[in-house]
C-alpha cells in the first residue's frame, strides 16, 4: 500500500496547487460534557488551497478558512448556544483561520503539519498529524485529487473559549478528512466552491 501510494505521488508534477473540495473535506470534533460522553460536532472547510511536493514535503504548504457558523451538533438550539459570545461567538467570529508554516515528513504516508490556528480571534500554534491516502485520478477521471485524514488537538481556552468551565471540558479532539481538486489557477484568494462530481 505504501509503495503504491508513493509510486503515485512521485508520478505527480514538481509542485501541485489544490482547492480543497468542500463537499468532501469534513472537520469532526469532539469535547468533554461533565464526565458524561464526549459529544461530537461538525464544522465545514470554506475554501483554501493546499500546495503539494511530492518529492521534497518541506517545500509543500496549505491556508483553509473554516466557516465557524456552520457548527453542527446535531441540535438547533444546542448549536445556537455553542455559537453564543460564552463559546465560539459566531457573529463576532464567523471564520477561523488555519496558515502552515512548514510540514515534516515521517515516512513514505505520514507526516506533521505545523502552522498557526486562528480562532476566537486568537491565534495559537498547532501540529497536525496527517497521512496521505491517495494522490490520483477520481474514478470518473475528471480531476485529480490529494486526500488526507488528520488529527488534532488543541485547548479552547487558549483560544479565549472559556465558557462553563465546569460542564464543558478545556481539550478539544479533532478528526480532518480533507481531498484537494488539482487547479493551477488556485490560490489564496479563492473564494468557496461547489464541486459538481460525486461521489
Amino acid at each position: 500500500m505504501a509503495g503504491g501510494i508513493s509510486m503515485s505521488l512521485a508520478a505527480q508534477a514538481a509542485t501541485d496547487t489544490y482547492r480543497y473540495d468542500t463537499v468532501h473535506s469534513q472537520i469532526v470534533f469532539s469535547i468533554d460534557h461533565d464526565g458524561f460522553s464526549r459529544p461530537m460536532g461538525r464544522l465545514h472547510v470554506a475554501h483554501g488551497w493546499l500546495r503539494l511536493d511530492p518529492g521534497d514535503w518541506s517545500r509543500s504548504s496549505t491556508e483553509l478558512d473554516i466557516d465557524v457558523t456552520s457548527v453542527d451538533m446535531g441540535d438547533a438550539a444546542w448549536n445556537n448556544a455553542v455559537c453564543k459570545p460564552s463559546l465560539l461567538d459566531c457573529k463576532a467570529y464567523p471564520t477561523a483561520h488555519f496558515v502552515s508554516s512548514s510540514v515534516e515528513r515521517k515516512d513514505a504516508t505520514h507526516g506533521v503539519l505545523h502552522g498557526v490556528l486562528t480562532l476566537h480571534g486568537s491565534s495559537q500554534p498547532i501540529d497536525i498529524p496527517f497521512r496521505v491516502n491517495r494522490v490520483g485520478k477520481t474514478i470518473y477521471g475528471m480531476h485529480t485529487v490529494a486526500g488526507f485524514s488528520a488529527t488534532a488537538t488543541l485547548d479552547r481556552t487558549a483560544f479565549g473559549v472559556t465558557g462553563f468551565p465546569e460542564a464543558i471540558g478545556h481539550n478539544v479532539a479533532i478528526w480532518l478528512e480533507l481531498e484537494g481538486i488539482r487547479d493551477s489557477q488556485t490560490s489564496s484568494d479563492d473564494k468557496p466552491i461547489n464541486n459538481k462530481e460525486q461521489p
